[in-house]
């Protein structure tokens, strides 16, 4: 099915095709043709969107729902194609499916461009978790990667989605991705990146009824010649609705716009966001833009950023008991990353801890 580097690659990025990890369904697209489409639940559909628009007619009432398909000259790529590849995954109401799923997204021709369109819908009541992962081949690969995805989390659903980026250097990643949380539902999205690529674009928006709550991490290790275009936007459209966006930074030789939008629009709203960010060299960029939106007064929304280098007594301290200097910061950065997200299954912690790792092993710094 797909060489031995993509085996290594696939496993990097949280898919596991060796059935060692318990995962409750998987799907492959290498390139835009989809090699594993498969769940061990029958409550829960794992499919390509190019089958499920022809056995599901009722999908495609929900493709460009979320996202306007005029949105910039991406979206509007991705409209034009009259049957983009994707992944769709439904799960029934009430549902509560016990192991995460598992979706890859890889690209292995060179300088292929991946035109994708994906749909995600929980039903009432429903639980899944989530691992996408995004990689490219070979090292030396240039493409881009195109998608719109949109993500329907309906009344007391919970949705953990987590997406692990591991691109190559000349590859251009475009995501753009909307979602609605009904009623008493919960969106956690966590999203990590610790490799060398071209360019990553997206941001994220979340439409949030009453009582719902959406959350966006984010970890971020921006490799020499990375540029990174990333953020959330949470739209607290529903009464007491909540929204979170918190994101840590480390940038090497590159350049990292994070963005952060929370709009309080009804009662009893709140909203927080954070930015910690690390420079690591003076050829280093980290441009925080946080923003809060009131147009309702009984919100409450708040923010706090902070940008810099390691501190030298932190260095000095680690350097006193032993280490070099170069061990010191490796440890520190390490450290600064791991961030243990609240609620995160166990086996989708284990795979941020390990991308960790290797980002922070010498042959990858």
């Amino acid at each position: 099915m797909t060489f031995s580097k993509d085996k290594l690659d696939l496993k990097k990025v949280g898919y596991d095709e060796t059935g060692e990890t318990p995962r409750s369904a998987s799907f492959l697209l290498e390139d835009d043709t989809a090699r594993v489409s498969t769940s061990k639940e029958r409550e829960l559909v794992m499919d390509s969107m190019r089958r499920a628009r022809v056995d599901r007619p009722w999908v495609r009432e929900l493709e460009w729902s979320l996202v306007d398909p005029d949105s910039d000259e991406f979206t509007r790529l991705v409209a034009s194609h009259e049957d983009p590849a994707g992944n769709f995954i439904h799960v029934l109401e009430g549902a509560k499916i016990r192991f995460p799923a598992q979706s890859c997204f890889l690209l292995k021709a060179d300088r292929n461009e991946q035109v994708l369109h994906n749909i995600i819908v929980l039903e009432p009541g429903s639980e899944l978790h989530l691992i996408t992962g995004c990689t490219a081949a070979s090292y030396s690969n240039a493409g881009k990667h195109i998608a719109v995805t949109e993500i329907f989390v309906r009344e007391g659903a919970t949705l953990t989605y987590t997406m692990v980026h591991d691109w190559a250097p000349e590859v251009e990643v475009r995501p753009r991705t909307g979602i609605v949380v009904e009623q008493g539902g919960t969106y956690l999205s966590n999203y990590i990146a610790l490799t060398r690529v071209k360019h990553i674009d997206t941001n994220p928006l979340a439409i949030v009824e009453s009582g719902g709550t959406a959350r966006f991490n984010s970890i971020l290790y921006a490799k020499e010649g990375s540029h990174f275009d990333v953020g959330g936007r949470i739209n607290l459209r529903g009464v007491g609705s909540r929204g979170e966006i918190i994101s840590r930074v480390v940038a090497t030789k590159s350049s990292v716009i994070s963005r952060g939008l929370i709009e309080g629009k009804n009662a009893d709203t709140k909203g927080h966001m954070e930015c910690n960010g690390i420079m690591l060299d003076e050829e280093a960029l980290i441009h925080a833009i946080p923003e809060l939106k009131a147009t309702y007064p009984d919100t409450e929304l708040s923010h706090e950023a902070a940008v810099g280098k390691i501190a030298g007594e932190q260095l000095n301290y680690l350097m006193s008991r032993g280490l070099t200097e170069e061990e010191a910061r490796a440890l520190i950065i390490r450290g600064f990353l791991d961030v243990k997200i609240e609620g995160l299954p166990q086996s989708l912690q284990k795979v941020i801890d390990q991308m960790i790792e290797q980002a922070m092993a010498k042959e990858a710094i």
